[in-house]
């Protein structure tokens, strides 16, 4: 393995010398020529060289053995993401706050990220978070775990290209008129109500850049991201901190198995429960099913 590219550059100087060098010209070709077969004999030479040393030398360290072969390997490519490429009208459009033509149609992608809104509000058991994290059973601890799901259904739409960015501003926009509405049922006043939203704003944009450090770094970013999002500072069980980053690891990865179209056309995203007895890898996901007009 290692004479194997020294061999492949040798080869290369031969052909490309054969190509520029003139074929009348035979002198020069027999010179290349000679000069590859002394560098083939200084390999020869340096193989049988380190032979000689580990036979005669038992305590020296044994030199790698040089193998010489004629078999080319082929390198599989792997297909790189690209960027979706979108002309100059349409990054101008989108420039001005105006939205381009997309892959399908704005009113179902609207539609689904209503759904997927409602299913980081409707699927998830908020008893079983404020039990085993011990959150007092309030608006303000509801948010904090509603945020974290949108996050992470943030984190999944934004790898769906422009269509997944348009989904993400309505569910974001979904997500606050929720929170307002709430707050209006609950008594809140208009004053109290817009000084609860700003500081809700502020607590979910500073989560957003505090998760996605943590589910780029390791578990213990993580958990610190947890720990002064989620819990706001006041966790003294590591416990607690280690639950929510497992939670955290198993939820992002059953999210990225999804497929991007049937997200972008359902929005349908079934969360796996906090506290699993027998959790196992995603392996296949089931896909949703849904009619022609994306209802």
């Amino acid at each position: 393995m290692y004479r194997r590219p020294l061999q492949s550059a040798v080869r290369n100087v031969i052909n490309v010398n054969n190509h520029v060098v003139n074929v009348n010209n035979v002198t020069a070709s027999r010179a290349a020529y000679g000069k590859v077969l002394h560098q083939e004999a200084g390999f020869s030479r340096a193989s049988a060289a380190c032979q000689l040393a580990r036979v005669s030398s038992p305590s020296l360290t044994p030199c790698r053995t040089l193998h010489l072969t004629s078999q080319v390997f082929n390198v599989k490519e792997t297909r790189q993401h690209t960027e979706e490429e979108v002309g100059a009208f349409t990054k101008l459009i989108e420039a001005m706050g105006f939205t381009g033509p997309l892959k399908y149609n704005k009113w179902k992608i609207k539609i689904a990220a209503l759904r997927m809104y409602t299913c980081c509000v409707e699927r998830i058991n908020y008893d079983d978070f404020f039990d085993k994290c011990s959150l007092p059973d309030t608006l303000n601890s509801w948010f904090l775990v509603a945020q974290l799901h949108v996050w992470m259904c943030l984190v999944r739409m934004r790898q769906e290209g422009r269509e997944g960015k348009y989904m993400c501003r309505y569910i974001v926009h979904s997500m606050w008129e929720d929170v307002e509405q709430r707050s209006k049922i609950m008594g809140i006043g208009a004053s109290h109500r817009k000084e609860g939203m700003k500081s809700m704003t502020e607590t979910f944009y500073a989560a957003i850049f505090g998760y996605d450090e943590g589910i780029l770094s390791d578990d213990c970013v993580l958990a610190a991201a947890l720990w002064r999002n989620l819990f706001n500072c006041e966790c003294e069980d590591p416990e607690q901190l280690e639950l929510m980053v497992g939670y955290v690891r198993k939820q992002m990865q059953y999210v990225d198995a999804l497929d991007g179209d049937d997200l972008i056309l359902t929005g349908e995203v079934k969360w796996r429960p906090l506290v699993e007895e027998n959790a196992q890898s995603i392996l296949k996901v089931a896909t949703p099913t849904y009619n022609d007009t994306g209802l």
